[in-house]
């Protein structure tokens, strides 16, 4: 019988995360970002895109340097992180997180969600990496997903908004519920940065709370090393369900209010 899910962790504990990592990311806000982790001593987790075809993501012109440092950074304790294939966002299939319509994997056969993962697991590698972790963009993924990642022995993923680790469909779980830094009394909080859109102002956020919480964060061995996991309770469950309800209401509000 599975084990239940760990018991909440009191204090807060912090995992920080870059995301749409790729050779032309923004180079300023990159390179403030991994100030930051070294100074503070952060073993981030690393969302990496490994065959970039996002307009979006084109923001710096590709930097020779990109995958060294990666490299790095992983030497480090950094995890490297599978962020999907192409950071294209084209099917309307339902993700366990159904926080955007559209997603690069929900809804996408199984043979190319397998053809994808692996090659973009190939192209990481061919660059010295060790990808450890999925990342969905958009948080775009399926039981199709699942399958196809542990068909490429791929068992961790960074999603969800419960507040501890946790197993489901043979995978575990790291939840990523925040998009800026929050002070939280419990439980273990994912704090996602965007390099490519991140403000001046929300750099200066996060460095103080760096600043006052840099001994709450943690890195991806140490939660797997000493977390218990299993499946969510039932009350945990209706706390991520609820979560996720209340991002889409903020959503809505902010898309028809204007603020």
């Amino acid at each position: 019988m599975m084990a239940m899910a760990a018991p909440i962790p009191r204090p807060a504990r912090y995992l920080l995360r870059f995301d749409d990592l790729c050779p032309t990311v923004s180079h300023e806000r990159w390179q403030q970002c991994r100030a930051l982790a070294d100074e503070f001593h952060i073993r981030p987790i690393l969302a990496v895109v490994p065959n970039n075809l996002d307009r979006d993501l084109r923001v710096s012109p590709a930097d020779a340097r990109f995958w060294r440092e990666l490299c790095s950074l992983e030497q480090a304790g950094a995890t490297i992180g599978l962020h999907g294939y192409h950071h294209l966002r084209q099917s309307r299939g339902r993700s366990f997180v159904p926080l955007q319509r559209s997603s690069e994997f929900a809804g996408v056969p199984s043979h190319w969600q397998r053809t994808w993962i692996s090659e973009g697991l190939d192209i990481l590698r061919h660059h010295g990496l060790n990808p450890r972790i999925w990342v969905a963009p958009q948080h775009g993924f399926d039981w199709n997903t699942l399958r196809a990642l542990k068909a490429e022995s791929i068992h961790l993923l960074s999603d969800g908004f419960a507040r501890v680790p946790f197993v489901r469909g043979g995978l575990t779980w790291i939840p990523q519920q925040l998009w800026a830094p929050l002070e939280k009394s419990e439980g273990l909080w994912t704090i996602c940065i965007h390099p490519n859109t991140a403000s001046a102002a929300q750099m200066d956020a996060l460095r103080v709370f760096l600043c006052g919480h840099a001994h709450q964060f943690t890195s991806v061995d140490s939660v797997m090393a000493e977390f218990p996991l299993g499946a969510l309770t039932l009350a945990e469950q209706f706390h991520a369900h609820m979560a996720v309800r209340r991002v889409l209401m903020a959503r809505i509000k902010k898309r028809f209010v204007g603020y």
